[in-house]
């Protein structure tokens, strides 16, 4: 009987893997390329006009899977979607990070939470995205303009984190993670439980989430990089034949120490606070204290013709800096944003899909604290928009639009020991903005995109009127009253090509910037503790791709290698001005994993006697070996010495995760990852931290990334 069941797995390795494989398998094989790539092209995006198939979008969009963001390790939801082709991010200190897409960022990217836009002062190098990571399900990147379904500030692209799906009816689920980083002794856990009992749902989660300092192989451990962050989610609503009704309360609390980078002047060493230890987990001076709470009404209502949904948001956005007492703030910011959208979608028919929409936002800003950078304002927009998507037989899909934009900022008097610190001023801006696209399905085995799009993005305070220090970036910025609005005009060609055996992506992007708003540095001097710089403006162009390409030579194995680039230059510049500021540098990325384990339940009756071939403990089991190589970046504004060139590196990478199952249940998910394996020193383009003091002793200039990180992370599931 033994050697039966022997004979019979190796039949199962040969039958199943290869034709029972075509039938079952290929809904949930991440590893074959032909099947996922199939899947992928039926998923339902939201990004674009109303729920569209993938296969049917004309702008380039990626998406993450739940699993994909439960497998990568990282500090926050951004560090998670930088993994991405085309996405990078922005970083200051341990947990700060805000995305850039295809070279453009701040204001440029408009991040959907909720459903709606998230809004915390993102205009700031140390203001991060005030989500919680734990909270999100998945999440779609669109790139390039957006500005026809997002409008202002929609420029580069848009990020969508969606929250978790909502439970079928009768069913009841809790759910725990927690998740432990060697480096920075990061500790994290979240606690989740949702429910669906007769069409009445809720959702529950509380995370919490601290880390001391990270340290590096140059700068050992990095004062002010620990924080410590505590988040909790409440949705409560109805859906029933006729739609939806839900209530989610959300709020968010995060307070990260701020490195300041300065040195001894003997020893060479980073400065931090008597007392303060490198495992410290407290907060020491200087820090912020985030505080982002949010409440959202979000309804759906089905129509015989389509349906009509109505969001309407308020958040609050609460920032403090403490720099000499951890009791009384030097600087307070105060945001209200409320924001809706109203919106009718209609059926297909004919091949022919409408939509049509108004939405807006109100915003008042106000300082409490004693220190200042903006001025208190007052805003208001709202955007009209109309779309159409025609359908030509199977293979064509025709989709574009119209919206018109109108914001008005007004930034109000501050005067400070009798000298005026803001001057009272109001701007209005108003700008049309639409998009034509084409996507051909040539077969199975092909997609053809092409799209352009025009964009539009109005200045924001801080680029009209800041006048005061960034603790955070280390710098003193200065505004300008007479920035004009951005526009732009983005073309985009995408070809998608997916065998058996391998799979391939082109995305190509030309894209032109009238007005393009940037910093740079200049020879005043206000504050002698820190760098002046002043917000400018000219045309600029970007140029780039993203390429991929997955070998899959066996059913278990597969080789996968993207390279993201972008070159973003003035227009009309000299030698020393021609490169615009802080352009991610091109990236390589690959990674060979192996899937060693993916059963099913399979029965085969062999000679009247039967051997059930049943689950193993493990499912899912894989392991990847992956590297990141990150080019020089020469390509600088080097006037005034804005900015200086960054060296090339690569960073190892070992990663394997596991379902862990009980009686053919899964109970429970285990990721392990390495990252930094060979403790690189090392500092990315796109790390304000880099111009930080230098180091005497050494000659190296400012604050180095993480070095060797491990991290373990455990998901628990109950249904």
């Amino acid at each position: 009987m033994k050697t039966k069941c022997i004979l019979l797995l190796l039949c199962i390795c040969t039958t199943v893997a290869g034709q029972d494989s075509l039938r079952h398998h290929h809904a949930e094989d991440s590893t074959d390329m032909f099947f996922r790539h199939l899947q992928l092209n039926e998923l339902t995006v939201t990004g674009v006009t109303g729920d569209t198939k993938l296969k049917h979008a004309t702008a380039p969009i990626s998406i993450i899977s739940p699993q994909v963001l439960r497998a990568t390790a990282s500090t926050n939801i951004i560090d998670v979607i930088a993994h991405q082709p085309g996405v990078s991010q922005l970083t200051t200190g341990g947990c700060i990070s805000k995305p850039i897409i295809r070279g453009l960022g701040y204001n440029r990217v408009v991040v959907m939470s909720e459903g709606v836009r998230q809004e915390g002062q993102q205009w700031g190098d140390e203001h991060g995205v005030e989500v919680d990571g734990g909270s999100v399900g998945s999440v779609e990147i669109l790139k390039g303009p957006a500005s026809l379904m997002y409008g202002s500030d929609a420029m580069a692209g848009v990020v969508i984190l969606h929250a978790q799906p909502t439970l079928a009816e009768g069913e009841l689920r809790a759910n725990t993670s927690t998740e432990y980083q060697t480096n920075n002794g990061l500790f994290h856990y979240s606690l989740q439980m949702a429910g669906n009992q007769k069409g009445f749902v809720w959702d529950a989660r509380y995370s919490d989430k601290m880390a001391h300092a990270y340290k590096n192989k140059y700068d050992d451990y990095v004062p002010g990089s620990q924080f410590r962050e505590r988040a909790g989610r409440l949705m409560l609503g109805v859906h029933k034949a006729w739609g939806y009704s839900r209530l989610v309360w959300t709020a968010y609390h995060l307070t990260p120490s701020i490195v300041e980078g300065e040195r001894d002047p003997e020893t060479g060493q980073l400065e931090h606070e008597e007392g303060w230890t490198g495992h410290q987990y407290g907060k020491s001076l200087p820090f912020q204290q985030v505080k982002h709470y949010k409440a959202v009404w979000d309804n759906s209502l089905n129509l015989s013709s389509g349906y009509l949904k109505a969001i309407i948001g308020y958040q609050q956005n609460r920032r403090q800096e403490f720099e000499e007492s951890k009791d009384d703030y030097d600087l307070y910011f105060k945001l209200h944003t409320t924001t809706y959208d109203l919106r009718y979608i209609t059926n297909e028919w004919n091949g022919w899909k409408l939509s049509t929409g108004i939405g807006g936002m109100y915003q008042r800003s106000v300082n409490k604290g004693e220190e200042y950078l903006i001025p208190d304002y007052r805003l208001f927009d709202f955007g009209l928009y109309a779309t159409a998507t025609k359908a030509l037989g199977d293979r064509w899909t025709l989709n574009g639009g119209l919206r018109y934009d109108y914001r008005r900022l007004h930034g109000y008097e501050l005067t400070e020991e009798g000298e005026t610190r803001f001057a009272d001023f109001m701007r209005h801006f108003n700008g049309l903005t639409g998009s034509l696209g084409a996507v051909c399905n040539i077969n199975d085995h092909f997609n053809l995109r092409l799209n352009l799009a025009r964009g539009f993005r109005t200045p924001n305070m801080s680029e009209l009127a800041s006048n005061g220090v960034h603790e955070g970036s280390l710098r003193y910025e200065l505004g300008n009253q007479q920035l004009k609005a951005e526009y732009s005009l983005q073309a985009d060609l995408g070809l998608d090509f997916t065998s058996r055996y391998v799979s391939a992506q082109l995305a190509l992007f030309a894209n032109r910037i009238d007005n393009y708003i940037f910093t740079h540095r200049v020879a005043e001097v206000i504050d002698p503790n820190y760098l002046t710089y002043v917000y400018t403006q000219g045309d600029a162009r970007l140029l780039g791709f993203e390429a991929g390409v997955d070998f899959h030579p066996v059913h278990s194995v597969h080789f996968s290698n993207t390279f993201s680039y972008v070159d973003a230059k003035l227009l009309h510049a000299d030698a020393d001005t021609k490169h615009l500021p802080f352009t991610p540098a091109p990236k390589w990325s690959s990674e060979l994993k192996w899937e060693l384990f993916h059963h099913s339940h399979s029965t085969i009756n062999h000679h009247h006697s039967t051997c059930k071939v049943q689950r193993s403990v493990f499912n899912n089991l894989y392991i990847a070996v992956g590297l990141d190589c990150y080019l020089k970046q020469t390509h600088i504004y080097r006037a005034d010495d804005t900015e200086t060139e960054t060296p090339g590196y690569a960073l190892l990478s070992l990663s394997a995760g596991t379902d862990i199952l009980l009686r053919g249940n899964k109970v429970a998910e285990f990721y392990i990852t390495a990252d930094n394996l060979l403790d690189k020193a090392y500092q990315n383009h796109m790390n304000r931290l880099k111009y930080a003091d230098e180091n005497i002793l050494t000659g190296r200039r400012g604050v180095y990334d993480m070095g060797r990180n491990i991290t373990f992370k455990v998901v628990i599931n109950i249904n």
